[in-house]
Order: C-alpha cells, then structure tokens, then sequence
C-alpha cells in the first residue's frame, strides 16, 4: 500500500467517496459542494470550517498524486471534481460495497469501534449484524495489497477496541495493538460482559462473605448467653 493522506486529503477523499454513493445525481462535486460536503457537521469528526481556496490546495495537491481529477460534463461552466482513490479504472486499489463503506467512514470520523462502523455506514452499505463489520476489518487489515485497517488498543472504560484507517502515512498511524489479532466475531463484547459477571461474582462473594461474619458472630453471642444460662441454673437452690 503507498497512499499517505495528510488529515485534510482524506477528509476531501472521504467526502468524494461519499457522495458518489449517495447523491451519483450530484456527483462530480463542484468546489462549493466539496466545501460544504468537508464543513457538514452531520457524519464528520472533527467539524471543520475551510475555505474553498483550501479545498482548492488540497485538490490540487491530490491530483499531483493521482488521486483525485477534474471531471466537468458537457456544457458545465463549473469545475466538477472526482477521486480516483480506489475502484478506478486509472489505479489498482479495489473495495466492495462494504469495504469501502467502511473505508469512507474512518475517513471521514477517525477511528471508531465496529458498533459505530454499523450504525454510520447505513447509507452506503448494510450490514446484518456487528459480527458482519468485524469480518470486513478482519478482511481489510489481512489484504495482501494492505493492510488497510488497524485494531488499536482498547482504552479504558470501553467496551470495544477501535479501527483506524492506514492511509495516513508513516508520520500519523496509528499506534496498534501488537501483535495485532483482530478478535473473533463478537469477541470484544464477550470479554466484556465476562469481565462485567466476574466483578459482579466478586462483590456477590464479598457480600456473603461479611453476611457469614455477621452469622457467626450471632452464634457465638447466643452459645454465650446459653452457656450463662445453664451457669445459673446449676447455681440455683429451691425451697
């Protein structure tokens, strides 16, 4: 693999991506539309506020590398631009359907965990279930012409590792777990809830433990007051 996005060249690839999937209509994007396509607010991290001149660099900075062309149609007075980042007759790389919802995704948010994969790919792909994005990641970060993803360790409080794309460069990938092993499907949220019933099973334990304590100090007091008991009696004389 030898694509090294800087942050704002794979905001404008994303983008590019994802409007070919969901408004084809549309697509070629002219500047302003690219433009509002890197600010939207919906589907982004971070929320950006760029000019179209600096769509304008980025654009042209893309084209020197390949990935992204001025495609204008018949009759248009409006430059209109593509990518060619990937399912392109002019380059190698190739997704399917759900690959490359996954792609633009990460492209467009940074990393996320395969919950958040399905639930922000609805409109460019479907997927059954969790375990289906997790078979896609497994996929791109094992492709002989990648990898394209990582697996990044998991943080604290969470309940899913996330994925980071690799299109960064050697300056900004990501850290990732070593070796990396994607988890089997639905693994991660089985550690979990392993992890959530272990400490449940030892605040439960704890708790009997100290009932058992209090038992056994009820014994002991009332043995005690038998043993007291049966002292006076033997003490006592009747008239």
């Amino acid at each position: 693999m030898n694509f090294e996005l800087d942050p704002f060249e794979a905001r404008i690839i994303g983008c590019l991506i994802e409007k070919a999937i969901t408004t084809p209509d549309q697509y070629p994007l002219s500047l302003n539309a690219l433009k509002n396509a890197c600010n939207q607010k919906s589907n982004r991290d971070p929320v950006l506020d760029v000019s179209e001149g600096e769509v304008q660099n980025t654009l042209d900075a893309l084209a020197k590398k390949h990935l992204a062309v001025e495609k204008s149609g018949f009759g248009s007075r409006v430059p209109k631009y593509q990518h060619r980042f990937c399912n392109s007759e002019f380059g190698s790389l190739e997704f399917d359907e759900k690959e490359l919802g996954i792609v633009c995704v990460l492209l467009l948010r940074g990393p996320q965990t395969p919950g958040e994969l399905r639930a922000r790919t609805n409109r460019l792909c479907r997927f059954g279930d969790v375990s289906e994005v997790e078979q896609t990641l497994r996929g791109l970060a094992a492709r002989e012409d990648g990898p394209f993803v990582a697996m990044l360790p998991r943080e604290t409080g969470r309940r899913e590792s996330r994925y980071a794309h690799l299109f960064g460069g050697a300056g900004s990938q990501p850290r990732i777990e070593t070796p990396v092993e994607p988890a089997a499907p639905a693994q991660v949220q089985v550690d979990a809830e392993v992890d959530e019933r272990l400490r449940s099973d030892a605040q439960r334990l704890g708790d009997l433990e100290q009932v058992v304590k209090v038992l056994q100090k009820a014994i002991e007091d009332i043995r005690g007051e038998l043993a007291d008991i049966r002292a006076s009696g033997r003490g006592r004389t009747w008239n």
